[in-house]
């Protein structure tokens, strides 16, 4: 990656509300990090070096400490994603969702899918009870161990 391109995505970042940047090419992997209002780069894997000029540093604004935000745990079993992925209620898009609030499951149901790297993985409960929450979006991106039902 050339050093204009290089240039050019960093002010991009630090110009926006976007906080990380991840570009892959050819040549290598690129990394931006949104810090204290100023993109930094970070070269992940590169195939020939690159030499990049310092980013500007903007003085730092006094932060402003909010008071913590206590965010009460849901009652009952979180069934976890077991992966990193995109979460699906149902099997296609003009199906049925394989689960509702109040569906009553038994442990091994399906109820949901996580397409990771083009693969759709079934996500079965691993408790038998009742379905109280739903805790992602259809579509949504999910973490490893990130809450995706509340089972009771």
């Amino acid at each position: 990656m050339d050093l204009r391109k290089l240039k050019t995505l960093i002010d991009l970042v630090s110009d926006s509300n976007v906080s990380e940047l991840e570009i892959t090419e050819a040549e290598g992997k690129v990394r931006i990090v949104k810090s204290m209002g100023v993109a930094q780069p970070v070269v992940l894997q590169q195939a020939a070096p690159v030499v990049a000029a310092p980013a500007p540093v903007a003085p730092a604004a006094p932060a402003v400490e909010a008071p913590p935000v206590v965010a009460s745990a849901p009652a009952g079993h979180a069934v976890k994603s077991p992966m990193v992925g995109t979460f699906y209620r149902s099997s296609s898009p003009g199906s049925a969702p394989f689960i509702q609030i109040g569906s009553v499951v038994k442990e091994g149901d399906t109820l949901c899918i996580i397409e990771a790297m083009k693969i759709l993985n079934e996500i079965e409960s691993d408790k038998a009870g009742t379905v109280t929450q739903i805790l992602c979006e259809n579509g949504q991106a999910v973490e490893y161990g990130q809450p995706l039902f509340i089972v009771e």
